[in-house]
């Protein structure tokens, strides 16, 4: 009969070989994956840059980079339509109000003046013909109106003699009434007469008046005519330079189009582009300084544009008092833009660590130079020199500055 071996059962020598193993592989795994997060690195001291955290007086300015452009800009747009026949002034030139510079040909425009000049004619000699009707009229009624009123006036002389000739029985009753009819027939006549030049002159100035309208009206219509030829010259609109001229001998132009420019250089402005991080705080009236030949010129922020546009917003900036004897438009200058007041803090070292944290956290270097820390940190505003820091540094402490992406994951550095 065979005999049946049983199983030992729990963890047997050969199984702790094999946990050792797994154990060990399982922390160099760690190791690979996360080592490098909270363990350190070594770098040379000459491949990364140190600099030291102060404490001084903290300017809230950014440098803003703008150009030069004329502190004014006017458009010229063709008021007519036309073929252009003469250019009597090139870009660049310096221009006065009223200078002639383009001259264009339209033969429409000569066909309307001629039209219109013919029905202003048709329409003079139209209130003329009328005027001379009623005037006519006029007098043909004054005449039976005055013929009326003397016959009414005779009438009723006549009837009154009569009145008191029958009063006193020295005439018939037949001839007193005929006199009595005579006079309210006159009466009545009169009153027609009256009415009807009344009515007649009432409707003399209703038509004259009319027909004065529409000739006022046809003589603004020819007017507006010959300005439109006098618009065929294209004049400078105001003093300055002529920025660009889109328009050669020969080319059509529509009526509309944009054709040119004109710079007005009696001062000039800076157009210059923010970045959006800034929005909430840039507002009118801001100063900014410019620094020129050793020399620093105020200007003040004129225009705030509402727009962003790839992540800027655009400003316009004018100089308070004196300017660069030698500016120029499209010129480009570094400017400093103050946003607030000065005040007292610690300072870091602006540096290409930012790009890496964030500005949470910091390598501090020990004072025996041999190893850096990764640390935590707090910082407010910045300017183009300094980080405003909040918490986490003091003055005197040094820091690395130069890029971390080489070491960010570590927590220690050690410099050699």
């Amino acid at each position: 009969m065979d005999i049946q071996i049983q199983k030992k059962r729990g963890i047997q020598k050969k199984h702790i070989g094999y946990m050792a193993l797994a154990a060990l592989l399982l922390v160099a795994g760690w190791k690979m994956v996360y080592g490098k997060s909270s363990g350190s690195f070594k770098t040379e001291m000459d491949r990364i840059s140190i600099g030291e955290v102060v404490h001084g007086k903290f300017d809230d300015y950014i440098t803003i980079n703008g150009n030069v452009a004329p502190i004014m800009t006017i458009y010229m747009d063709a008021y007519v339509g036309g073929r252009v026949q003469e250019k009597l002034i090139e870009e660049g030139a310096a221009v006065k109000k009223g200078d002639v510079i383009l001259k264009l040909e339209n033969p429409n425009l000569y066909e309307q003046i001629l039209a219109s000049e013919s029905n202003l004619a048709l329409k003079q000699n139209d209130l003329r013909s009328t005027k001379l009707t009623f005037d006519s009229r006029r007098i043909d009624g004054q005449k039976s109106l005055a013929t009326s009123a003397h016959e009414l006036q005779r009438n009723k002389r006549k009837f009154e003699q009569n009145e008191e000739l029958y009063k006193d029985e020295l005439i018939s009753k037949e001839t007193y009434l005929t006199s009595k009819e005579d006079y309210i027939l006159s009466k009545k006549q009169y009153e027609i007469v009256k009415l009807q030049t009344d009515q007649d002159e009432q409707l003399r100035r209703t038509s004259l008046s009319g027909l004065d309208t529409d000739l006022k009206r046809m003589k603004q219509a020819l007017s507006m005519v010959y300005e439109r030829i006098d618009q065929l010259n294209v004049r400078a609109p105001a003093d300055g330079q002529l920025g660009f001229l889109d328009a050669e001998i020969g080319q059509n132009i529509a009526q509309g189009e944009r054709i040119g420019q004109i710079n007005v250089l009696t001062n000039y402005k800076i157009e210059a582009s923010i970045d959006e991080h800034y929005i909430d705080r840039v507002k009118r009236n801001l100063t900014a300084i410019l620094e020129r030949n050793g020399k620093k010129y105020e200007l003040r922020l004129r225009k705030v544009y509402p727009e962003v546009r790839n992540g800027n917003f655009k400003v316009d900036l004018v100089f308070i008092d004196e300017k660069p004897e030698t500016i120029r438009t499209g010129q480009s200058y570094n400017i400093k833009l103050q946003l607030g007041e000065s005040s007292e803090a610690i300072l870091l070292p602006k540096g290409s660590h930012f790009q890496s944290t964030g500005g949470q956290w910091i390598f501090v270097v020990n004072n025996d130079t041999q190893e850096a820390e990764k640390r935590s940190i707090r910082i407010g505003k910045q300017n183009s020199q300094y980080y405003e820091v909040l918490d986490g540094l003091q003055a005197g402490e040094k820091v690395i500055t130069s890029s971390y992406n080489s070491f960010e994951k570590a927590d220690k550095i050690v410099l050699k």
